[in-house]
Protein backbone atom coordinates (compact mmCIF):
# COMPACT_ATOMS: atom_id res chain seq x y z
CA UNK A 1 0.00 0.00 0.00
CA UNK A 2 1.42 3.54 -0.89
CA UNK A 3 2.32 5.44 1.83
CA UNK A 4 -0.08 8.84 2.40
CA UNK A 5 1.71 11.98 2.26
CA UNK A 6 0.79 14.43 4.76
CA UNK A 7 -0.88 17.92 4.56
CA UNK A 8 1.41 18.95 7.47
CA UNK A 9 4.05 17.76 9.57
CA UNK A 10 5.29 19.84 12.46
CA UNK A 11 9.13 20.29 13.03
CA UNK A 12 10.07 18.33 16.43
CA UNK A 13 12.41 15.91 17.47
CA UNK A 14 14.74 15.34 21.08
CA UNK A 15 15.23 19.10 21.82
CA UNK A 16 11.53 19.69 22.15
CA UNK A 17 10.92 16.32 24.02
CA UNK A 18 14.11 17.55 26.10
CA UNK A 19 12.71 21.21 27.44
CA UNK A 20 9.05 19.23 28.00
CA UNK A 21 10.30 16.78 30.22
CA UNK A 22 12.54 19.43 31.93
CA UNK A 23 9.38 21.60 32.60
CA UNK A 24 7.71 18.46 33.62
CA UNK A 25 10.35 17.79 36.03
CA UNK A 26 10.03 21.14 37.21
CA UNK A 27 6.51 21.09 38.00
CA UNK A 28 6.19 24.88 36.61
CA UNK A 29 3.54 24.26 33.87
CA UNK A 30 2.48 27.30 33.67
CA UNK A 31 3.22 30.83 34.24
CA UNK A 32 6.63 30.40 34.52
CA UNK A 33 10.46 31.27 32.60
CA UNK A 34 9.71 29.10 29.79
CA UNK A 35 6.93 31.57 28.58
CA UNK A 36 9.00 34.56 28.56
CA UNK A 37 12.18 32.43 27.24
CA UNK A 38 9.58 31.99 24.18
CA UNK A 39 8.50 35.77 24.46
CA UNK A 40 11.98 37.11 24.04
CA UNK A 41 12.87 34.97 21.17
CA UNK A 42 10.14 35.84 19.19
CA UNK A 43 10.46 39.31 19.51
CA UNK A 44 14.43 39.04 18.85
CA UNK A 45 13.03 37.70 15.76
CA UNK A 46 10.92 39.71 14.67
CA UNK A 47 12.63 42.61 15.53
CA UNK A 48 9.96 44.42 18.13
CA UNK A 49 10.43 45.83 21.49
CA UNK A 50 7.32 43.21 23.14
CA UNK A 51 5.76 39.79 22.55
CA UNK A 52 3.35 38.55 24.40
CA UNK A 53 2.85 34.79 24.10
CA UNK A 54 -1.17 33.80 23.89
CA UNK A 55 -2.82 30.41 24.03
CA UNK A 56 -3.90 31.14 20.43
CA UNK A 57 -3.75 32.77 17.12
CA UNK A 58 -7.33 33.71 18.01
CA UNK A 59 -6.43 35.35 21.29
CA UNK A 60 -3.98 37.12 19.92
CA UNK A 61 -6.22 38.97 17.33
CA UNK A 62 -8.86 39.21 19.76
CA UNK A 63 -6.30 40.41 22.29
CA UNK A 64 -4.77 43.12 19.45
CA UNK A 65 -8.47 44.44 19.07
CA UNK A 66 -9.01 44.75 22.52
CA UNK A 67 -5.89 46.52 22.99
CA UNK A 68 -6.65 48.85 20.89
CA UNK A 69 -9.74 49.64 22.76
CA UNK A 70 -11.87 48.94 19.60
CA UNK A 71 -15.98 48.06 20.16
CA UNK A 72 -19.20 48.95 19.51
CA UNK A 73 -19.84 51.35 17.04
CA UNK A 74 -16.14 50.83 15.45
CA UNK A 75 -15.16 49.21 12.49
CA UNK A 76 -12.38 47.28 11.22
CA UNK A 77 -11.64 46.95 7.63
CA UNK A 78 -10.86 43.19 6.78
CA UNK A 79 -9.90 41.06 4.24
CA UNK A 80 -13.20 38.86 2.53
CA UNK A 81 -11.03 35.98 1.61
CA UNK A 82 -9.16 34.96 4.71
CA UNK A 83 -9.91 32.11 8.04
CA UNK A 84 -12.73 33.11 9.62
CA UNK A 85 -10.85 34.14 12.95
CA UNK A 86 -9.65 37.22 11.66
CA UNK A 87 -12.84 38.78 11.02
CA UNK A 88 -14.54 37.25 14.45
CA UNK A 89 -12.24 38.78 16.42
CA UNK A 90 -13.63 42.21 15.57
CA UNK A 91 -17.31 41.05 15.70
CA UNK A 92 -16.52 39.35 19.34
CA UNK A 93 -15.35 42.66 21.07
CA UNK A 94 -18.72 44.76 19.26
CA UNK A 95 -17.16 46.26 16.46
CA UNK A 96 -17.92 45.96 12.95
CA UNK A 97 -15.88 43.68 10.22
CA UNK A 98 -16.10 45.45 6.96
CA UNK A 99 -15.13 43.19 4.06
CA UNK A 100 -13.19 44.11 1.35
CA UNK A 101 -12.05 42.36 -1.79
CA UNK A 102 -8.74 40.96 -2.37
CA UNK A 103 -6.48 40.26 -5.24
CA UNK A 104 -7.71 36.59 -6.31
CA UNK A 105 -3.95 36.12 -7.75
CA UNK A 106 -2.03 37.11 -4.57
CA UNK A 107 -5.24 36.58 -2.21
CA UNK A 108 -4.34 39.88 -0.28
CA UNK A 109 -5.99 42.79 0.25
CA UNK A 110 -6.43 45.65 -2.32
CA UNK A 111 -5.23 48.87 -0.94
CA UNK A 112 -7.67 50.44 -3.41
CA UNK A 113 -10.35 48.66 -1.99
CA UNK A 114 -9.53 49.65 1.52
CA UNK A 115 -9.45 52.71 0.80
CA UNK A 116 -12.72 52.98 -0.60
CA UNK A 117 -14.25 51.10 2.65
CA UNK A 118 -13.10 53.73 4.85
CA UNK A 119 -15.70 55.25 6.79
CA UNK A 120 -15.21 58.26 10.05
CA UNK A 121 -15.88 54.68 12.13
CA UNK A 122 -12.65 52.90 10.75
CA UNK A 123 -10.45 52.56 13.60
CA UNK A 124 -8.51 49.38 12.06
CA UNK A 125 -7.12 47.28 9.46
CA UNK A 126 -6.40 43.85 9.79
CA UNK A 127 -4.22 43.20 6.69
CA UNK A 128 -3.75 39.58 6.37
CA UNK A 129 -0.44 38.34 5.08
CA UNK A 130 -2.06 34.76 3.99
CA UNK A 131 -0.16 32.02 3.58
CA UNK A 132 2.96 33.95 4.00
CA UNK A 133 2.88 36.27 1.74
CA UNK A 134 3.19 40.22 2.93
CA UNK A 135 0.91 42.45 2.24
CA UNK A 136 1.81 45.72 -0.15
CA UNK A 137 2.69 47.73 2.64
CA UNK A 138 3.21 51.02 2.10
CA UNK A 139 1.04 50.61 -0.81
CA UNK A 140 -1.23 50.48 2.47
CA UNK A 141 0.03 52.89 4.27
CA UNK A 142 -0.59 55.30 1.71
CA UNK A 143 -3.93 54.20 1.47
CA UNK A 144 -4.96 54.90 4.89
CA UNK A 145 -4.86 57.73 7.09
CA UNK A 146 -2.85 57.68 10.07
CA UNK A 147 -5.24 57.26 12.67
CA UNK A 148 -6.23 53.88 11.42
CA UNK A 149 -3.85 51.36 12.87
CA UNK A 150 -2.73 48.94 11.12
CA UNK A 151 -2.88 45.24 12.65
CA UNK A 152 -0.83 42.62 10.93
CA UNK A 153 -2.38 38.93 10.99
CA UNK A 154 0.97 37.57 10.50
CA UNK A 155 -0.53 33.86 11.50
CA UNK A 156 1.47 32.37 8.78
CA UNK A 157 3.82 34.76 8.48
CA UNK A 158 6.78 34.26 11.04
CA UNK A 159 10.32 34.25 8.64
CA UNK A 160 8.17 36.55 6.51
CA UNK A 161 9.56 40.06 5.87
CA UNK A 162 8.73 43.08 3.36
CA UNK A 163 11.39 44.99 2.04
CA UNK A 164 13.44 43.66 4.97
CA UNK A 165 11.57 44.40 7.68
CA UNK A 166 10.44 41.06 9.29
CA UNK A 167 6.26 40.72 9.42
CA UNK A 168 5.22 40.95 12.60
CA UNK A 169 7.21 44.48 12.75
CA UNK A 170 4.98 46.49 10.54
CA UNK A 171 1.83 46.88 12.07
CA UNK A 172 1.14 49.12 15.33
CA UNK A 173 -0.01 45.19 16.62
CA UNK A 174 1.05 41.80 14.76
CA UNK A 175 -0.48 38.84 15.89
CA UNK A 176 1.33 35.35 15.61
CA UNK A 177 -0.30 31.69 15.61
CA UNK A 178 1.61 28.65 16.87
CA UNK A 179 -1.05 25.70 15.06
CA UNK A 180 0.72 22.70 13.96
CA UNK A 181 0.47 23.75 10.42
CA UNK A 182 2.58 26.96 11.03
CA UNK A 183 6.24 26.90 10.66
CA UNK A 184 6.82 27.06 14.65
CA UNK A 185 4.31 25.08 16.47
CA UNK A 186 3.55 24.47 20.04
CA UNK A 187 0.27 22.65 19.39
CA UNK A 188 -2.12 25.48 20.26
CA UNK A 189 -0.50 28.68 20.36
CA UNK A 190 0.12 32.53 19.51
CA UNK A 191 1.48 35.57 20.18
CA UNK A 192 1.06 39.48 19.90
CA UNK A 193 4.08 41.09 18.95
CA UNK A 194 4.49 45.56 19.32
CA UNK A 195 6.98 48.40 20.03
CA UNK A 196 4.48 50.32 21.89
CA UNK A 197 4.55 49.08 25.79
CA UNK A 198 1.19 50.54 26.65
CA UNK A 199 -0.32 48.25 24.05
CA UNK A 200 1.88 45.56 25.11
CA UNK A 201 0.85 46.07 28.65
CA UNK A 202 -2.94 46.13 27.69
CA UNK A 203 -2.74 42.82 25.74
CA UNK A 204 -1.04 41.16 29.29
CA UNK A 205 -3.84 42.34 31.46
CA UNK A 206 -6.80 40.74 29.06
CA UNK A 207 -5.10 37.64 28.59
CA UNK A 208 -5.01 36.92 32.46
CA UNK A 209 -8.51 38.02 33.44
CA UNK A 210 -7.44 41.52 33.81
CA UNK A 211 -5.21 41.21 36.65
CA UNK A 212 -2.57 44.41 36.44
CA UNK A 213 -1.35 43.12 40.37
CA UNK A 214 -2.63 41.20 42.58
CA UNK A 215 -5.77 42.54 44.16
CA UNK A 216 -5.72 45.31 41.07
CA UNK A 217 -7.88 44.35 38.44
CA UNK A 218 -9.41 47.82 36.33
CA UNK A 219 -11.22 46.05 33.83
CA UNK A 220 -12.82 42.40 32.78
CA UNK A 221 -10.08 40.06 31.03
CA UNK A 222 -10.09 36.06 29.90
CA UNK A 223 -7.48 33.34 30.51
CA UNK A 224 -5.76 33.67 27.13
CA UNK A 225 -2.23 32.52 28.70
CA UNK A 226 0.10 29.88 27.07
CA UNK A 227 1.36 27.54 29.35
CA UNK A 228 5.11 26.66 30.11
CA UNK A 229 4.73 22.85 28.99
CA UNK A 230 4.03 24.41 25.54
CA UNK A 231 5.99 27.56 25.02
CA UNK A 232 8.95 24.24 25.66
CA UNK A 233 7.51 23.07 22.21
CA UNK A 234 8.09 26.15 20.17
CA UNK A 235 11.71 27.83 22.15
CA UNK A 236 14.03 24.98 19.90
CA UNK A 237 12.19 25.98 16.58
CA UNK A 238 12.55 29.68 17.20
CA UNK A 239 16.20 29.14 17.54
CA UNK A 240 16.05 27.52 14.34
CA UNK A 241 13.60 29.99 12.33
CA UNK A 242 16.03 30.76 9.71
CA UNK A 243 17.02 26.27 8.98
CA UNK A 244 13.25 25.80 8.97
CA UNK A 245 12.53 28.66 6.69
CA UNK A 246 15.11 27.82 3.93
CA UNK A 247 14.02 24.04 4.38
CA UNK A 248 10.28 25.21 3.21
CA UNK A 249 11.84 27.52 0.28
CA UNK A 250 13.38 24.45 -0.76
CA UNK A 251 10.34 22.16 -0.79
CA UNK A 252 8.29 25.76 -2.37
CA UNK A 253 11.31 25.68 -4.92
CA UNK A 254 10.27 22.18 -5.89
CA UNK A 255 6.56 22.10 -6.63
CA UNK A 256 7.26 25.57 -8.56
CA UNK A 257 9.70 23.77 -10.67
CA UNK A 258 7.09 20.91 -11.50
CA UNK A 259 4.19 23.07 -11.39
CA UNK A 260 4.66 26.44 -12.88
CA UNK A 261 3.71 25.43 -16.50
CA UNK A 262 0.47 23.87 -15.29
CA UNK A 263 -1.40 25.84 -12.48
CA UNK A 264 -0.90 29.22 -10.86
CA UNK A 265 1.90 28.73 -8.68
CA UNK A 266 2.25 30.92 -5.57
CA UNK A 267 4.70 33.68 -4.98
CA UNK A 268 6.25 36.62 -3.14
CA UNK A 269 6.42 40.45 -4.24
CA UNK A 270 9.93 41.85 -5.42
CA UNK A 271 12.25 42.90 -2.73
CA UNK A 272 9.56 40.44 -0.57
CA UNK A 273 10.53 37.19 1.28
CA UNK A 274 7.86 34.44 1.83
CA UNK A 275 7.28 32.84 5.17
CA UNK A 276 5.48 29.98 3.32
CA UNK A 277 3.29 28.33 6.00
CA UNK A 278 1.58 26.83 2.95
CA UNK A 279 1.93 25.81 -1.04
CA UNK A 280 -1.49 27.04 -2.58
CA UNK A 281 -2.12 26.71 -5.92
CA UNK A 282 -4.77 28.18 -7.97
CA UNK A 283 -6.76 25.85 -11.11
CA UNK A 284 -10.16 25.44 -12.30
CA UNK A 285 -11.53 22.31 -11.58
CA UNK A 286 -9.91 22.65 -8.04
CA UNK A 287 -12.66 20.61 -6.01
CA UNK A 288 -11.87 17.37 -8.77
CA UNK A 289 -8.02 17.91 -7.88
CA UNK A 290 -8.57 17.72 -4.10
CA UNK A 291 -10.50 14.84 -4.62
CA UNK A 292 -8.23 13.06 -6.70
CA UNK A 293 -5.34 14.02 -4.41
CA UNK A 294 -6.72 12.42 -1.83
CA UNK A 295 -8.03 9.33 -3.60
CA UNK A 296 -4.16 8.98 -4.04
CA UNK A 297 -3.60 9.04 -0.48
CA UNK A 298 -2.61 12.69 -0.67
CA UNK A 299 -3.68 15.34 2.14
CA UNK A 300 -4.69 18.19 0.10
CA UNK A 301 -7.43 21.27 1.46
CA UNK A 302 -8.90 24.01 0.21
CA UNK A 303 -7.24 27.48 0.35
CA UNK A 304 -9.21 28.97 2.87
CA UNK A 305 -12.39 30.87 3.18
CA UNK A 306 -14.43 33.15 1.19
CA UNK A 307 -16.17 34.85 3.96
CA UNK A 308 -19.32 35.92 2.76
CA UNK A 309 -20.18 32.31 1.54
CA UNK A 310 -20.55 31.74 5.46
CA UNK A 311 -23.58 32.36 7.35
CA UNK A 312 -21.88 35.10 10.20
CA UNK A 313 -21.27 37.16 6.95
CA UNK A 314 -23.46 36.32 4.15
CA UNK A 315 -24.72 39.86 4.18
CA UNK A 316 -21.44 41.13 3.02
CA UNK A 317 -20.15 41.31 -0.68
CA UNK A 318 -20.32 40.73 -3.54
CA UNK A 319 -16.87 39.88 -3.67
CA UNK A 320 -15.54 38.59 -7.44
CA UNK A 321 -12.10 38.28 -6.20
CA UNK A 322 -12.31 36.04 -3.24
CA UNK A 323 -14.90 34.00 -4.88
CA UNK A 324 -12.59 33.85 -7.40
CA UNK A 325 -9.39 32.87 -4.61
CA UNK A 326 -12.36 30.52 -2.80
CA UNK A 327 -13.31 28.44 -6.08
CA UNK A 328 -9.82 27.89 -7.35
CA UNK A 329 -7.10 27.61 -4.56
CA UNK A 330 -5.72 24.34 -3.26
CA UNK A 331 -3.40 23.46 -0.36
CA UNK A 332 -0.96 20.90 -1.40
CA UNK A 333 1.32 19.08 1.64
CA UNK A 334 3.56 21.14 2.62
CA UNK A 335 6.39 20.52 5.46
CA UNK A 336 10.09 20.07 6.23
CA UNK A 337 10.29 16.62 5.26
CA UNK A 338 8.59 16.19 1.89
CA UNK A 339 10.77 14.68 -0.79
CA UNK A 340 11.45 14.48 -3.96
CA UNK A 341 9.78 11.15 -4.47
CA UNK A 342 6.77 12.72 -2.95
CA UNK A 343 6.56 15.86 -4.99
CA UNK A 344 6.53 13.85 -8.15
CA UNK A 345 3.63 11.88 -6.59
CA UNK A 346 1.48 14.77 -5.78
CA UNK A 347 2.70 16.49 -9.30
CA UNK A 348 1.54 13.69 -11.52
CA UNK A 349 -1.96 13.46 -9.70
CA UNK A 350 -2.06 17.56 -10.19
CA UNK A 351 -0.64 17.64 -13.62
CA UNK A 352 -3.26 14.59 -15.07
CA UNK A 353 -6.09 16.51 -13.57
CA UNK A 354 -5.14 19.77 -15.32
CA UNK A 355 -4.38 18.24 -18.88
CA UNK A 356 -7.48 16.58 -18.91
Amino acid sequence: MTEPIRLAKPDVGEREAALVAEVLASGQLTMGAKVEELERALAGAVGTAHAAAVSSGTAALHLAVLALEIGPGDEVVVPAYTFPATANAVELCGARAVLVDVDPDTFLLKPAAVAAALTPRTRAIMAVHLFGRPVAWEELQTAVPQDVALIEDAAGALGASYRGTPCGALGVLACFSFHPRKIVTTGEGGAVTTDEAGLDAAVRRFRHHGWVEVGEMPTPGFNYRLPDLLCALGIPQLERLEELLGARERVARGYTERLEHFVLTPSAGDGDRHGWQAYVVQLDRRDEALAALRAEGIEAQIGTWALHRLGAYHSHGPFPGADRAFERALALPFHTQLTDSELDRVTEVLTHIVSK
